[in-house]
Parts: C-alpha cells; structure tokens; sequence
C-alpha cells in the first residue's frame, strides 16, 4: 500500500530524515515510535502530500482512501452543529445524497428516454453512497462522539461553541465514522481523558483497514499493534513484531551499533592519525590523500546511535519531608466559576499518606479544579477542602512544562526556583540539577531547546525544590516520548511520599496508581485499589445493577379476578395461595442466603477493621502506614459494598414475605 524508498527531509541545514526505506502492506497495523522530533509527523505529511521528499519518493498503491485528523478543524458555516461537522467526513457524501434525492425527485416528471438515464445515473450513486456507508453514517457519528464524551444534548450545539481539545475529539469520531481505508492516527489520545481512551482502543480494535498510529501510549501501542517503526537518527527500523518485541529487539540491535560505531571509530582515529603525522611528508603524501578518501567515505556512511540513548537522562526525587498521617480531606465540596452553574458538587473523600491516587473520570467533570483546590490555587464556593498536618504540595500542571520561559537558561529557570523557595549553597543546588540528570553541559541551554522529556525533568526539578510530600499531577506524561514515560514511571514507584495525578495512559496509570478516585456526574467514589482492581469492581458493580434491574422487571404481579367471575372458595383460595408461595419460593430462599451471607461477611470484616484501626492508633516502629491505611480503605469498601447487597436483598425479601405468608 505504502512504499517509502530512500527518502529524506531537510529542514534547512538540519537533517530530519536521510534516508528512510520501509513498506506498509494493506492490512498492516503500524505503531510509529521515536524521540519527538525525529520526524514521525513529517513521514504523515508526506503521505497526505503536504510536504515533498528532498530525495527519494513514496509510491501509494491502490489509491487508498485516507482518514486522518487535521490541526485546527473549523466548521464550514457559523451555525453548523457538531453533529452536521461530525458527518462530513466523507468527502462528497452529502453532495451525492444531493443528487440522489434530486434524481428521485426528477423520476416522476421525466419521460422514458431521460428516466432511463436518471435510473441509471440514480443506481450508480446509491451503490457508491451504500459502500461509503452513507446509509449508517449517523449512527456511526453519534456512537463515535457518544464514546468520545460527548453528551446526546451536544449534538445540535454549534460546533464553534466547542473548546480546541473538544473539536479534536469531534475531528477524531469524524475521522473514525468515515471508514476509510488508510488511517492515519497522530497522539489520538493527547486530548481524551481516560474513559474515552479506553473507548478508543475497542473501537480501533475492530477496525478492519490499515492502521498507522502515532503515539507514546503503551497501552495503545501494544493492544492494536502488531508491527513497530522506530523513526530515529534520521532513519526508520520496521521491526515485525508488537511493542514487547520491539522493546526487546531493539536492545539487541543497539549494542550491535554501538559494537559497529566503536569499530568505526577507532579505524577513522588510526586512519586520522596517520594522515596528520605524513601530509607533510613527499614520500607519503600519497598514502597520506589515500587514507583521507577512506576518511571521507568513512564520515559519509558514520553510524549514528539512535537520540532514545544519548538523551535518556535520569529522574531521582528526593525524600519527602514528613508529615502526619492526613493528607488531604474535605466534605460537601463544590465550586462554580459563575456561581450559576456547578462544575462539581457534595464530593467527600480522604487521601491519606502514602497514596498514590489516580483521579479519573471524563473531561468536563471537574479534574483540573479539584487539583488546583488541593493544591491552593483556588478556593472552593462551598464545602471544605483541608491538608493535613505539615503537608506541602507540589502542582505540575498540564501547561506547566511549557511555561518555563523558553528564553531562560536551564541554571536560571531553576536557581530563580531554589531562591524563591530558601535556597541554600551552591553545592547543594548543584547536586540537585545532577539528580534530575543536568549536567554541565546541559545547565547553559536555553530552555526553548529542550525536548519533551528534558522539559519534563525541569519542570520535576523545578517542582522539587520546593520540597514537596504531596504532588499533583495533571497529565505529567503528555510531552514525553516512551522512554520518558518509563523514567517517570519508575521515579514515581520508588517515591515515598503522596500522589495525586491524572493522566490518559492507561499502563502508566495502572503501574503507578495505588487506589482510584472516579469522578462522575452523580459524585464520587474511592476504590482501595490499583487499575485492575477499580475495573474489576466497577464492572461488579455495573454488573450488579443490570442484574436488579431485570430481575426487578421480571416480577409480575398476580392476575386480578376476571370482572364478572364467580368469588373463589376458600379451598381455591388457598390452593391459589399455595401456587403463589410455591412460586415464590426459589427466590425467597435465595435472598435469604444473600442477607446471611451478607451479615456475616460485614461481621467478619467489622473485626478485621477493627484490628486494623488499632494498628493506625497504637503504631509500633515497624508499622507501614501506607500499607495499613490501604488495609482500612479496602476492608471499608468491602463492608460498603455488602452492606448494600444486604439492604437490596433485605427489601426485596420484606415486600415478598406478605405472599407467602
């Protein structure tokens, strides 16, 4: 289908591509890879056409049609709705539906010769029209922005009422509705919230053209991909195998490079040395020119490691500084920018130290002003929200690596920090850019330089020279690269203190994340435990409520007397009765089951909190507050959600009881 043969791009005198030659079959699922600003955006402008080769070319074979989503969609009329711009992703499918309702139309005025025509014309354009899904396209939009966040009410909102992030989410379920044959995906999940990216990985799974996907995202990458392009070093490696693959593979063939490249080397520096020591000499000058050629030839075909390598970097932070057992807590928390309208509202929970909470929930619920909240940049409207004990947060906001001033030094950006914040000597200070992987040649750059990840860690360093024990992360990942991800991720597990972060990668989240805070439109809930264990128990939960609903439903109650029927005997009442109870009895006795069962395990689990509660209030040294005070929130869950199946079973038990008495 695609066909990249030797291509390159220079961008001035920078070389962004030099020489890329891979195929992509029709088919294939494709995740791209590299180090931002290697050049993966560019290979998908060159395939849209809106970027030509300096050298080599790409042939398109087949003539596929392309889906992909563009920067800064905007809608073609003023008043147009988000649904009418959803459904325009099909180029010239509403002109054809036009037309086909214009040919219906002419069908019963034309005489024989032009009817012919217009049936012809007529059958042609709705055999077109049905295989690019004209007939389902509005269904597949709404499913689309339904999956993506958007409420049914949004449907008929313009569409220029909608913030950026939203029209890219719009862009996207347009892109996804129109069935094409070529998709071409760049960070899709950059403007999702966790929910719909969620959404986004099932609905891809069962996309059956040919995928080529841009992303950081593991879990993206290796639940929908089954081939690798790592574009690095001005090159493209396919590696025919998924994510984990890859991983491993290219471990491999780097120590093979870095092994060709030390070779390289040292024959270009034995080859140097000859050449500067004989130039000058007229008996070997010749030999001398010789080996300057093999130089040359050797610099033309240099091996480049790949940039993953040389800008790894490292991320240690530092030891928080203690604080007591209370973290954070509030009760009936709400806040309106208007006063009018609520962005949240009655939100009660606790975070305790040593949590590592991820917040997650749709865009739109309320995230971002709950983290500023906790962080004390606004002040709730109503309720209150309260930190512990010697609790000092530290706010990374999603906008805050790229308000770093781009113009300012890596030294100042964070000495002015250190200041602000105390500071202390210079040796301390130095110690502290070394940690966050700064060295002395990296401390002079401006900080508009950096990449993704180098930004990232300022940012971190920045963060922690103020000595936090309680971060708030909002989407702490979006600028890093794979390998960026990994470094933070495993900086975050290793650190002692508190988290609080919001983030759309699913692995990221499910590695770091110890117990789950989900926001909704009807409030919030906690879930002791990691990733697994929130799905696993929302889906019991959504599982649970589907079950009484439809065995609510399949209740009938009894059949009246027929108007005009003679009254029963009490012989018949009784045998009617006994039909009744008899009918009822498989149910009542499974319900009492559920309420003994229920009772016991609420008092088996009242002890264990019991004893767990007296650990937190007579701790001995070896006590691990973490660990104990995940023991309460679990074992309290567990008494919640038992509690409720008893008072389910309980009720329903008491309204059956008057039949079969």
């Amino acid at each position: 289908m695609l066909d990249f043969k030797g291509i390159a791009v220079h961008y001035g005198h920078q070389d962004v591509l030099t020489d890329v030659t891979f195929r992509i079959n029709k088919g294939d699922r494709v995740g791209v890879v590299g180090p931002n600003g290697s050049g993966k955006s560019t290979l998908f402008r060159i395939v849209l056409g809106e970027m030509s080769t300096d050298r080599g070319e790409l042939v398109i074979e087949s003539n596929p049609r392309i889906g992909w989503t563009r920067q800064n969609p905007e809608p073609d009329t003023p008043d147009e709705s988000l649904l009418e711009y959803a459904m325009r992703g099909i180029p010239g499918l509403s002109e054809m539906e036009v037309r086909i309702h214009e040919l219906e139309d002419q069908l019963s005025t034309t005489v024989d010769g032009a009817r012919q025509q217009a049936m012809r014309e007529l059958g042609d354009l709705q055999t077109r029209f049905e295989h690019l899904g004209g007939y389902d396209i509005e269904t597949r939009v709404k499913i689309a922005l339904g999956g993506l966040g958007f409420t049914v009410e949004e449907f008929e909102k313009p569409f220029a009422a909608f913030s950026g992030g939203w029209r890219m989410r719009a862009e996207l379920s347009r892109v996804l509705a129109s069935k094409p044959d070529l998709l071409l995906l760049d960070e899709p999940s950059n403007y999702l919230d966790l929910p719909a990216v969620d959404w986004l990985q099932k609905f891809l799974k069962a996309y059956d053209g040919t995928l080529m996907l841009i992303s950081h995202d593991r879990y993206l990458l290796r639940t929908l991909t089954s081939i690798i392009v790592e574009v690095d070093a001005g090159t493209a490696t396919r590696y025919e195998g998924d994510l984990d693959y890859y991983l491993r593979e290219r471990e491999v063939r780097y120590e093979h490079l870095k092994a060709a490249k030390e070779n390289q080397d040292h024959h270009r520096e034995q080859l140097q040395r000859f050449v500067d020591r004989f130039r000058a000499q007229a008996t070997k000058a010749a030999q001398a020119q010789s080996r300057q050629k093999l130089i040359d030839k050797i610099d033309e075909a240099r091996i480049v490691l790949p940039r993953r390598y040389t800008n790894s970097g490292r991320l240690r932070l530092a030891e928080p500084p203690p604080s007591g057992i209370e973290m954070f807590r509030c009760a009936n928390l709400g806040f309106s920018y208007d006063g009018v309208k609520k962005v949240f509202e009655g939100l009660e929970f606790n975070i305790s130290r040593g949590d590592k909470v991820a917040l997650i929930g749709y865009n739109g619920l309320g995230k971002p002003t709950l983290m500023r909240i906790i962080a004390g940049t606004r002040t709730p409207t109503e309720g209150k929200a309260v930190l512990g004990h010697n609790v000092v947060t530290g706010y990374l906001s999603q906008e805050f690596a790229e308000t770093i001033p781009p113009d300012v030094t890596v030294y100042r950006n964070a000495k002015n920090a250190w200041d602000a914040h105390g500071g202390g000597p210079e040796k301390v200070f130095r110690n502290q850019l070394g940690a966050f992987g700064f060295d002395e040649n990296d401390v002079e750059k401006p900080a508009g330089v950096l990449s993704g990840g180098e930004k990232i860690r300022l940012a971190f360093l920045r963060l922690f020279l103020t000595a936090p024990n309680f971060l708030l992360l909002d989407e702490p990942t979006t600028h890093l690269d794979l390998d960026g991800r990994r470094l933070l991720q495993d900086a975050l597990q290793k650190y002692r203190g508190t988290i609080l972060l919001v983030s759309h990668d699913i692995d990221f989240v499910r590695a770091v994340a110890t117990s789950v805070l989900e926001i909704t439109r009807e409030g919030i809930r906690q879930f002791p435990g990691g990733y697994d264990y929130y799905c696993e128990k929302r889906a019991a939960i959504d599982g649970n409520r589907r079950q009484s609903a439809a065995v609510g439903g399949s209740r009938e109650p009894a059949p009246a007397a027929a108007a005009g029927a003679p009254p029963l005997s009490k012989r018949e009442l009784r045998q009617q009765r006994a039909a009744e109870r008899a009918k009822i009895a498989p149910r009542m006795k499974a319900l009492k089951q559920r309420v003994a069962t229920a009772e016991q395990k609420i008092d088996e689990l009242q002890k264990e909190l019991d004893a767990a509660s007296a650990e937190l209030f007579n701790p001995t040294p070896t006590t691990d507050f973490a660990e104990a005070n995940r023991k309460v929130r679990t074992l309290q869950f567990e008494i919640d959600r038992y509690t409720a199946d008893w008072e389910e079973a309980a009720t329903e038990l008491e309204q059956l009881s008057p039949a079969a008495s």
